[in-house]
């Protein structure tokens, strides 16, 4: 029985990365640059090294986050599956929000690995609409849920901006 739960988070986690981060950073920042026109010429090859290091950092950490869900939470990022356990390992010791500023990570990364500007003003914008997000619908979820140990963790974590000690929640 184990197993087939097990399974279905993943198959749902898997459905909602291509369907969550997929879209924000990949087919979003496609379409946009596609409208936007083409890249810059003589952008300097230290920002593309700096945006694909970004991309892989981004990437790394979204997966890493999303096999949690399955692994330590025992379910997906999407409301209709919730997590039975709060996550507090891995990227999350860092920030309260890893999937999103790894998403925004990633596109900060295209916009300087492509020489897409309008990709920094989409990245503070997914970053302001997924703020406005946590704060009005997911924190207050998670509060409910999660009680004292989550207002524990909120108070210890950085929503958005990560700390550079890991929180240890022992």
């Amino acid at each position: 029985m184990q197993r087939v739960h097990r399974t279905r988070t993943a198959a749902g986690s898997i459905a909602f990365f291509l369907a969550g981060p997929g879209l924000e950073a990949g087919v979003g920042p496609w379409l946009l640059v596609l409208a936007a026109g083409s890249e810059i010429d003589g952008w300097p090859t230290i920002l593309r090294i700096l945006g694909a290091l970004l991309m892989l950092a981004g990437i790394a950490t979204l997966l890493d986050v999303f096999a949690r869900f399955v692994r330590d939470g025992g379910g997906t990022p999407s409301p209709a599956a919730p997590t039975a356990h709060l996550l507090v390992g891995g990227a999350f010791r860092h920030v309260r929000h890893p999937m999103y500023v790894a998403t925004a990570t990633v596109i900060v990364g295209e916009a300087l690995a492509f020489a897409q500007p309008v990709l920094l003003v989409a990245a503070a914008a997914y970053l302001t609409a997924m703020a406005t997000l946590a704060h009005a619908v997911e924190e207050p979820r998670l509060a409910r849920r999660f009680g004292a140990p989550y207002e524990i963790y909120r108070q210890a974590v950085p929503a958005w901006i990560p700390r550079l000690r890991p929180w240890n929640a022992d």
